[in-house]
């Protein structure tokens, strides 16, 4: 009997695979996991393992074999869920692997805007070495930290911010108790927060939560960092608000388009910290992310249940 074929992303952590190979599978690696190469290299697999690249009807409906997507992450905006139950397929994602890790890295930035961290270097590299007098940074202590989202990660981000002498302030669809926080109205929180913080699933509802209204709203003096998904924010109207200084800056991990395009608007301001995506890159947590799609594959293909199901096919 041939062993079921698994498409999975090169650069998928080494422990995944030999997760996979060592339940009797058969690992095709992808260098990128886009439609034309699932396609030329894969019709005929049982499972896909997903990093960011979007996948619907039009790839599905040519892989008759197909059981199983599992996105490598939390999100899971980038795959058509519809496409998949009818066409009899799981998708997954991996809750637990990467929360804390996210929350780390949202900390990092928000350490990294608030002294200037990534600029002084760079301006330092150039000799500019009186830049940090000009540019001075601020106290996080006795600042309002305003998270939006409180799933697995903005709940970390509470706890790990909550040792920084932070007002934490809260806004969740549905509210829950917090020790570190108090809950308040949306409006509340972009009026209060010195730095605004998305920790939200891209979804209809959520699309642009923060527009050119709520950033309208911001002090003058605060910073949005994104390290959710690009769609929460309008784009166009946040180059606005950090050209005119409506807003003094921001950290964006996340794009509506990744890699961000080279001739993006962003890449000419100098008040926005943008990074490609690293909220979840570390060594750890790609083994945790790569070893816990590779189970639900697994689990999948021997006919079990997955853990951790996002659709319900039919």
């Amino acid at each position: 009997m041939m062993a079921d074929k698994v498409l999975v992303p090169a650069q998928l952590h080494p422990d995944g695979k030999r997760y996979l190979r060592e339940h009797g599978l058969e690992v095709v690696e992808l260098m990128r996991a886009n439609a034309e190469n699932i396609l030329k290299n894969g019709k005929d697999a049982a499972a896909l393992i997903l990093f960011l690249d979007p996948v619907g009807e039009n790839v599905i409906s040519q892989m008759p074999n197909l059981k199983i997507i599992a996105r490598h992450g939390v999100g899971y905006d980038s795959v058509d869920l519809d496409a998949s139950a009818n066409h009899g397929v799981w998708v997954t994602n991996t809750p637990n692997a990467n929360a804390a890790t996210v929350a780390e890295t949202t900390l990092a930035e928000i350490m990294d805007v608030s002294k200037h961290i990534t600029k002084n270097s760079m301006e330092m590299r150039d000799g500019n070495f009186a830049y940090p007098l000009a540019h001075l940074g601020f106290d996080l202590e006795g600042k309002t930290l305003g998270i939006l989202g409180y799933g697995k990660i903005g709940r970390l981000v509470a706890k790990k911010a909550s040792a920084l002498g932070m007002r934490i302030l809260i806004h969740n669809r549905t509210p829950r108790e917090s020790p570190y926080g108090e809950f308040v109205a949306l409006d509340t929180l972009v009026k209060s927060a010195d730095i605004l913080t998305l920790h939200l699933a891209a979804n209809s509802q959520t699309r642009h939560v923060i527009g050119r209204k709520q950033l309208a709203e911001m002090k003058p003096t605060s910073v949005l960092i994104n390290l959710g998904r690009g769609a929460l924010v309008d784009t166009a109207a946040l180059i606005d608000a950090l050209k005119s200084g409506s807003i003094s800056g921001a950290a964006l991990d996340v794009f509506d388009e990744e890699p961000l395009p080279m001739n993006s608007e962003l890449f000419k301001l100098n008040n926005v910290l943008l990074t490609p995506h690293i909220g979840s890159s570390t060594v750890e947590s790609f083994s945790r992310m790569a070893t816990d799609a590779a189970s639900e594959v697994v689990r999948v293909l021997n006919g079990q249940q997955p853990q951790w199901p996002v659709n319900q096919p039919h």
